[in-house]
């Protein structure tokens, strides 16, 4: 069974006859470089996904496992990006918000409402809720954060390849001891963030 009451928001707007609900979440705000990922699931009425809560809750397997579920049952789901240069020209709220209408423009049926995880909204061109901790009280947030969790973590595991210095692999890009200690070594890569890094961009 999934986490007991993750169909519960949901459930208040059912009653209030609204159908199709999605729920969007994204993954990557925080990290010193690449892209900010945002994925956008609609599932079905009380569907059970074993295991389904907040990705930052489960191990990379267990999220790696529930991925192809999700994609496989989902009524439609959608994952956008937004570059770490619009993150630099945007800012990362900005940048966010449009990886969250890319993941939403790829549904291809409009949800009647959208359900953001999250306290910060823009204007989608649907009705939208933000549900504080969303990803571990709504089975479709829940859902769209572990979909944007893995798409970009496959993301920044790609980039490692290309930039093995930083240790993408391992960190995904966030601030830990070692990327720093490479970004003193190396400096800067071209998919850092230069809004984030002003400190190191600064000596160049």
């Amino acid at each position: 069974m999934s986490t007991p009451n993750m169909w519960e928001i949901e459930d208040s707007f059912y009653a209030q006859g609204i159908g199709a609900i999605c729920g969007v979440d994204e993954a990557g705000r925080g990290p010193l470089a690449g892209p900010v990922c945002a994925a956008a699931v609609m599932l079905p009425q009380h569907l059970e996904i074993p295991g389904l809560t907040d990705s930052k809750k489960l191990s990379d397997k267990k999220r790696r496992e529930l991925f192809p579920l999700i994609q496989e049952q989902a009524i439609a789901f959608g994952i956008g990006f937004a570059s770490e240069q619009e993150i630099d020209e945007l800012n990362i709220l900005q940048a966010t918000f449009l990886a969250m209408k890319r993941a939403l423009a790829q549904l291809g049926t409009l949800p009647e409402l959208a359900l953001i995880d999250g306290n910060r909204e823009t204007d989608f061109g649907i009705p939208v809720r933000t549900v504080v901790k969303g990803d571990s009280l709504s089975a479709n947030i829940a859902a769209a954060s572990i979909l944007a969790k893995v798409s970009r973590d496959d993301l920044m595991i790609q980039l490692a390849q290309k930039y093995p210095q930083y240790g993408f692999e391992v960190h995904k890009g966030y601030g830990t001891r070692a990327h720093y200690q490479a970004l003193e070594a190396y400096g800067p890569s071209e998919v850092h963030r230069k809004t984030f890094l002003k400190s190191f961009y600064g000596k160049k």
